[in-house]
């Protein structure tokens, strides 16, 4: 934090990708400056200091919205195929689709369901819509009008966690979500349920998750984010059965990456004209 205060002090702008922005970097900003977060999320940008000293702050949630979807759909589908488990028993002289598959729903009876159903999480509901799933969502921000528009039942938690065949988060890290997938919400899952993430890796608790896996009574997970990056040698989740681990790749693409610098680029020059971010955020 010290660094990063020392770094944009007397800045006019300031982007920041992964090192907090706390109280003294924002004092050290030029009065009324800018903050541009120059990613998806803004969870080390500290809103309370940024307003107490006039800052403006931005984010890009857009640049990558349709790569995070994607990745996301590819990983539920492989599980949902059972396509590494298939793909281990072929390498390891194992020929027996049936054994290995087993259990393994058709699409047309299988339940999708999302924990927060925003930008991500209805582009990964319309990738999905023409293979037959049956869809529900829990999200406080869904209204009824929404759900129905999109063709999906709008249900509590608890229904999620036990009509859900896969679940995919689509939720930011806030105080009622951090640690919501523990051990108790994971037992609520039924036992072939699988588990996708590739929203926060704090929504989270790695161990229980880990042991639900390794005890089977969950079926599985796939993982793009975790809640130490990179992923600790010493994480139970390496070892888990059943579980897809990917290194925080969903929002790549080549040209996803253009797509962020052009709109930071375009952000950095709003501010210098004394405009607001294209995207603001809130105190």
């Amino acid at each position: 934090a010290e660094d990063v205060a020392a770094a944009v002090a007397g800045a006019d702008v300031a982007l920041v990708q992964f090192a907090p922005f706390g109280p003294a970097a924002a004092a050290a900003l030029k009065p009324g400056g800018t903050v541009i977060r120059y990613g998806v999320g803004y969870d080390n940008i500290d809103l309370g200091a940024a307003g107490d000293h006039g800052l403006r702050v931005g984010y890009v949630p857009d640049y990558c919205a349709d790569e995070v979807a994607e990745h996301t759909v590819s990983a539920a589908l492989a599980l949902l195929r059972k396509l590494p488990a298939l793909d281990a028993s072929v390498r390891s002289g194992t020929w027996a689709a049936a054994q290995t598959a087993r259990p393994m729903k058709p699409f047309a009876d299988t339940v999708f369901g999302f924990f927060g159903l925003g930008q991500i999480g209805r582009a990964v509901q319309q990738r999905l819509a023409g293979l037959g799933f049956r869809f529900i969502a829990s999200d406080p921000m869904l209204s009824q009008a929404d759900a129905a528009a999109l063709g999906v039942r709008r249900v509590d938690t608890a229904t999620l966690l036990g009509e859900a065949d896969v679940l995919c988060l689509h939720a930011p890290a806030t105080r009622e979500t951090t640690g919501f997938f523990n051990a108790a919400n994971l037992a609520a899952m039924q036992p072939h349920a699988i588990i996708v993430n590739s929203a926060r890796g704090q929504l989270i608790v790695e161990d229980d998750l880990a042991e639900a896996l390794s005890a089977g009574t969950i079926g599985g997970a796939a993982l793009d984010v975790f809640n130490v990056e990179p992923l600790p040698a010493d994480s139970p989740l390496r070892t888990a059965p059943n579980v897809l681990l990917t290194p925080h790749a969903a929002w790549y693409s080549d040209a996803a990456i253009d797509r962020l610098q052009g709109l930071v680029a375009e952000d950095v020059a709003r501010a210098l004209r004394g405009e607001g971010p294209r995207r603001p955020v809130g105190r």
